[in-house]
């Protein structure tokens, strides 16, 4: 694919940019019902007789670009999405599901940050705080309102994919959260796509911190996941290779393809305990070069807040997610222990 005069591909400038006019008219044309509900989002539905949708037919949302800085799904979703698109135009059945594609902080992403005002993946909770006034607030507003909007009318399939990287090192490099209230069926068939993707480890989340994923699985219905996949980077310099598994598998999703073999099954762990950061004197008990998944014995300190400490509870814990600089009231963290 030709770059353009930036040196990004067509494609990828188009999605980053949240213009969706050329993929948009392709679907379209293939005699989709194709809407735009929202700045940043395409919904592409197939046309249904006397308003029966088929119950086999899957409803499934993709985000990429809740964080501004996590670039590589955003590029990854691009191709995949173009070439789907230019498929369609010739063969219609190659798009097998109902799709609503979601470009998270559009603002963020032009200007190269993580985030405007505050994290856009905190902001799927009914009361906000000292949030509610910042940008992030009423794009998430948004992007409620697209979602239950879009599995509205859906049948049982239901699934969201929120596609993130991690700002730290991993020692699984890709790795998915799960929310525990998913139904057991659509959790199992979910855990087997994570797999499919070449994703090492799963966390199970018993609760929400206001994230686009828990949302989705909580109020709609979704199979839905956090996945992690690998690192933060610059839009364009993302080496693709990388997401090789999960783009396969995503392809996979999207045009009904048979399920690809699992290399290596997923280990699985749950939620031990949240550090929350309740005051300006939060401190993490270990520097910023530590890895998600670094395991801490029996008794460690994992931070100090003020005259809370937290310590490790089980004979190990592994430590995800650290981040001192988050909000007071927020997460700071998880402690996770292995459980398959």
């Amino acid at each position: 694919m030709t770059a353009t005069a930036g040196g990004l591909p067509p494609a990828v400038q188009a999605l980053a940019q949240a213009d969706f006019g050329f993929v948009a008219q392709l679907f379209a044309s293939a005699g989709f019902a194709v809407a735009l509900p929202a700045p940043g989002m395409l919904q592409v539905k197939a046309t249904v007789a006397e308003n029966a949708p088929d119950p086999r037919r899957a409803s499934v949302v993709l985000s990429v670009g809740v964080h501004g800085d996590e670039t590589g799904p955003i590029e990854v979703l691009a191709h995949l999405l173009d070439a789907l698109a230019r498929d369609v135009s010739v063969q219609p059945h190659a798009l097998a599901v109902d799709l609503l594609v979601c470009v998270g902080n559009v603002d963020a992403i032009r200007a190269g940050k993580r985030f405007v005002d505050a994290d856009l993946n905190r902001m799927f909770r009914p009361v906000r705080g000292s949030l509610a006034q910042a940008a992030e607030s009423a794009r998430a507003d948004e992007m409620i309102a697209a979602t239950r909007a879009f599995f509205s009318d859906a049948g049982p399939l239901r699934w969201h994919l929120d596609l993130h990287t991690a700002i730290r090192p991993s020692v699984y490099p890709t790795f998915a959260i799960v929310p525990d209230l998913v139904e057991e069926g659509a959790r199992a068939a979910l855990i087997d796509w994570l797999g499919q993707a070449a994703i090492g480890a799963i966390i199970m989340n018993p609760q929400s911190a206001g994230t686009y994923s828990y949302y989705s699985a909580e109020h709609c219905g979704a199979a839905a996941s956090t996945v992690e996949l690998g690192r933060v980077g610059v839009l364009g310099d993302n080496d693709l290779s990388l997401f090789e598994d999960v783009s396969q598998a995503l392809d996979g999703l999207l045009r009904g393809l048979p399920a690809r073999p699992v290399k290596a099954p997923p280990h699985v762990f749950k939620v031990a305990q949240e550090i929350i950061k309740h005051s300006d004197d939060f401190r993490m008990a270990f520097d910023r070069s530590t890895h998600n998944f670094t395991s801490l014995p029996r008794h460690a300190v994992i931070a100090s807040d003020g005259e809370t400490v937290y310590t490790v509870q089980n004979a190990q814990e592994l430590v995800v997610f650290p981040n001192p600089d988050v909000r007071v009231g927020l997460r700071a963290g998880l402690m996770v222990v292995r459980v398959a």
